[in-house]
């Protein structure tokens, strides 16, 4: 296993920031995007659930049908790709099971012997809201944004859109999934001014507090 120095993944943090202007035209490489969706699909999550599913949209007037409903940010629709990340409204047993077949065909072990971690889920499941599959969802984007960033691609983490409008675009009513939060992924434009705008954040010792 190889690792990146620690100096090109501060590098990359300091790169990075929310894309204003995205260039319609330049687009990612179809490799490089491939490696980008397989770090959404490593993304870790709480018991190992994965409670969501990232819906890429290569349509473009669907993005454009987007726009109004994104308080007429440009983004999702001139990004190079969007990404919507949406989540499991409810977490049942049934879906427990499922994940845990999964888990022993990956494994190649009996289920039976998961009966211990099946216990573990299903009297976790009142804690499972929508809200929890959410903040589970944040820690993809968090991991989305970094692989990124790492290789050169702007982001954008987008909260300010109409769920209930993009559920009913999407068709999701029903379906038991519901859009959380948006990334769309591409290349800054050159006319965009925030690029050149110094990184703002709390000096280090205010938000890193060591306790011996």
């Amino acid at each position: 296993m190889s690792c990146t120095h620690s100096s090109a993944v501060i590098e990359a943090l300091q790169w990075r920031y929310a894309v204003k202007q995205f260039d319609p035209v330049r687009k990612i490489d179809d490799a490089l995007w491939a490696d980008l969706e397989k770090s959404l699909v490593l993304t870790p999550s709480s018991f190992g659930l994965q409670p969501w599913r990232f819906l890429v949209i290569d349509n473009q007037d669907l993005r454009e049908q987007f726009v109004p409903h994104s308080w007429n940010q440009r983004q999702v629709a001139d990004a190079s790709h969007l990404v919507i990340m949406t989540v499991r409204t409810t977490i049942d047993e049934a879906y427990c099971d499922q994940f845990l077949d999964h888990v022993a065909s990956e494994r190649g072990i009996p289920v039976a012997s998961l009966a211990g971690y099946r216990g573990m889920l299903i009297a976790s499941l009142p804690a499972m809201t929508q809200e929890w599959a959410a903040r589970q969802a944040y820690i993809a984007l968090g991991q989305f944004m970094l692989a990124a960033a790492m290789v050169g691609v702007d982001t954008c983490p987008m909260e300010g859109f109409s769920i209930p409008e993009y559920n009913r675009i999407l068709g999701l009513e029903g379906s038991g999934f519901s859009t959380c939060v948006l990334c769309p992924a591409g290349y800054r434009a050159s006319t965009d001014g925030y690029a050149a705008a110094r990184k703002v954040r709390w000096p280090h010792q205010d938000v890193i507090v060591h306790r011996a």
